[in-house]
């Protein structure tokens, strides 16, 4: 049997793992393990697919003229600096394959999304991760990483899995820091969940080397149709476009994103249901002795003693049906990363963990 070798990089890549769904031996499960929408995708948009079926023996649109309209609408952005891929993961991956070959670098943050390393592997380049403070993006460290090799620069803003985020001014000094042929790509899948922030967008449309992503599976709750969007210089659209599968967005998922955009009374809703719920399991949890850092999106990081406690409040979790993500392929193996559920599972969440803390403290 003939074997073929792939490319360099690509067998360093661990498989990843989305966050689970079942429980062995456990029904009626509530998943807050993927920071998806409790709400789900607005009746707008679940409208939209619904007659987009009808004509789903049709091919789509390839130029993704009437999401990339509708998108630039709402946000104020001029469409043809927009390109739309399969979540915002096949923005990133084309980025790291259109800019990221054999001897280039790629930076991200220690606990940044597990995508800038599994990207920059499959282009042959090598993934630099950079320290954070205090799971805080940290620019300065970012700066003293770069060399003459770095090709794109990766900071989550607001960060999966730590929830923290850093403000536009440091994301600018990044920006203008950067070496020649550098560029700084803001993944801000959670932006929505963050009050009066673009997500970089008006850095994007000013700064050549700055590049912005986002995506509708979060507060859009359109995850289960893969759907995101990145924003930038027309020159990086002009690139991107020329790798981009024609066909990569279906009809019914053009349809369900272009209608989740223009409701943008669920996008109020979801966000404002998120913050009072965020901040009231934050505090019932740090009152049982779990604290998180401030979180700015739709999950909180809560933080155990050591991997251990970490680990054994997972399983107590999951025997009440409640799966939240172990973290540890994050760098953060004494946390747990627990999804903004709906009211009734953030309740149960915080009474499963303070007993365990309290059958802790009395071990």
């Amino acid at each position: 049997m003939t074997h073929i070798p792939p490319q360099p990089g690509i067998m360093d890549i661990a498989l990843y793992e989305g966050g689970a769904s079942h429980v062995a031996g456990v029904e009626n499960v509530v998943k807050l393990s993927s920071n998806e929408n409790p709400l789900g995708a607005s009746e707008k948009a679940r409208d939209a697919a619904i007659r987009a079926a009808h004509l789903m023996h049709r091919y789509p649109s390839t130029d993704h003229a009437g999401l990339r309209g509708a998108i630039a609408a709402v946000h104020g952005l001029a469409p043809d600096r927009i390109i739309c891929g399969v979540g915002s993961d096949e923005i990133i991956h084309l980025l790291a394959q259109a800019y990221v070959g054999p001897g280039d670098e790629v930076l991200f943050t220690e606990h940044g999304f597990l995508m800038y390393r599994i990207s920059t592997l499959a282009a042959g380049g090598t993934p630099v991760a950079v320290p954070e403070r205090e799971r805080v993006t940290d620019v300065d460290a970012l700066l003293a990483a770069l060399t003459p090799r770095t090709r794109l620069v990766f900071v989550a803003n607001p960060n999966n899995p730590t929830g923290t985020m850093i403000c536009l001014s440091e994301l600018e000094r990044l920006a203008r820091g950067l070496p020649e042929g550098a560029l700084l790509v803001i993944d801000a899948a959670y932006a929505e969940y963050v009050e009066n922030y673009d997500g970089g967008a008006e850095l994007a449309s000013r700064l050549p080397n700055v590049f912005m992503t986002r995506t509708f599976s979060k507060i859009y709750g359109l995850g289960g149709l893969r759907i995101g969007w990145g924003y930038g210089a027309r020159e990086v659209i002009d690139v991107l476009s020329r790798i981009r599968g024609p066909f990569n967005l279906s009809s019914v998922a053009l349809a369900a994103a272009e209608a989740a955009v223009n409701d943008q009374a669920h996008v109020e809703r979801s966000r404002g249901e998120n913050a009072r719920l965020r901040a009231w399991l934050a505090e019932a949890l740090a009152e049982k002795g779990v604290p998180s850092d401030s979180s700015t999106a739709n999950f909180i990081l809560a933080r155990f003693p050591d991997e251990a406690a970490a680990s054994a409040c997972d399983a107590a979790l999951k025997a009440e049906g409640l799966i939240v993500r172990q973290v540890g392929s994050y760098g953060l193996a004494s946390c747990l990363r627990i999804t903004i559920g709906d009211e009734p599972a953030c309740r149960r969440v915080a009474h499963v963990i303070g007993n365990f803390m309290a059958d802790r403290a009395r071990a």
